[in-house]
């Protein structure tokens, strides 16, 4: 089994649970700040950059007044892979969700949910480059493998807004599912996968076009889109459900699903080992990572993380 590390964001608790993946067992836990959310790795391995927001959690089903944001704890948390602790914490952000890093590894690509706008910034000076109105409540990023193209949904507008990022620029939008949360580019970056969390579906779409080629409809009690990756081989698609507590595997090429199993309470984030072999997902409420057997769809074991575990990153 190839060597690998599974990095684990936990909301309310601030910090992040490392998990070795030969053994599944926790090897460290690393204090992060505010709502640490959105995870992802550099482009040479050396660096995770976190989303850390100081808003209140507030989701749609929230009611009443919610206290104020602590602005000053907004920012994206830069870890030492090496070391694994947290060196810097770059400023500039405003509610911070979600990231990417372009494959170069000198921008970030980051939706402030609060201000509706894309934000890009270096990433080694931390100085915001631009920031690009996206539509309300922006959430999922994602970016083509040859970093032309950047992603990111508007859970208020229902769309994607597309960043040319030779520019920097948004050059079009689409509509896509309802409250979408996540897209997620094929390897060859001939596609996207967009999940509309209210209306069950996962958008699939034609990247040269940046329009929509059709809709996967997913099915069962509760099920709300979250999350998608692929399989290491483009073969499988999987999706986290939410309140749905599945973790579903649809067939790439026919876009139909062929698997779901049943993981945890409400999971978001979820990863894939680099040969394929499992997957992880965060559980939020029962705060736990499950770790399911991609070959049987069947959850192999249990491990418990921080409180409310939301993003998932694997490291090789």
């Amino acid at each position: 089994m190839r060597s690998y590390r599974v990095f684990v964001t936990n909301e309310m608790s601030g910090d992040m649970t490392v998990i070795d993946g030969a053994s599944d067992t926790v090897i460290a836990t690393v204090a992060l700040g505010k709502r640490p959310r959105g995870i992802q790795v550099s482009p040479d391995g050396t660096r995770l950059y976190v989303a850390l927001s100081g808003s209140p959690i507030a989701g749609p089903d929230f009611e009443g007044t919610p206290p104020p944001a602590d602005k000053s704890a907004d920012g994206i948390g830069v870890v030492d892979l090496r070391t694994l602790q947290l060196v810097r914490v770059i400023r500039g952000v405003s509610d911070p969700e979600q990231l990417v890093v372009h494959p170069d590894g000198r921008r970030l690509y980051v939706a402030s949910e609060d201000t509706g706008t894309a934000v890009i910034m270096d990433a080694g000076s931390g100085t915001v480059l631009a920031s690009l109105p996206v539509g309300g409540e922006p959430e999922g990023v994602g970016i083509s493998p040859d970093g032309r193209f950047v992603y990111m949904t508007s859970e208020e507008d229902h769309h994607v807004a597309v960043i040319d990022t030779t520019r920097d620029v948004v050059t079009s939008t689409f509509g896509v599912g309802k409250r979408p949360r996540h897209a997620e580019f094929s390897s060859d970056g001939s596609r996207a996968y967009v999940t509309g969390e209210l209306d069950a579906s996962v958008s699939v779409v034609d990247v040269g076009a940046h329009r929509v080629l059709g809709v996967i409809n997913l099915t069962g009690d509760l099920v709300r889109p979250m999350d998608a990756a692929l399989s290491p081989d483009g073969t499988t698609l999987y999706v986290t459900t939410g309140r749905g507590r599945l973790l579903y595997a649809i067939d790439a090429a026919t876009q139909k699903p062929r698997a779901s199993v049943q993981v945890g309470q409400r999971p978001w984030g979820l990863g894939v080992s680099p040969d394929g072999r499992r997957i992880y997902t965060a559980n939020g409420p029962s705060n736990d990572v499950s770790v399911i057997d991609a070959a049987s769809m069947t959850v192999l074991r249990t491990i418990t993380v921080g409180t409310r575990p939301w993003g998932i990153v694997v490291v090789e």
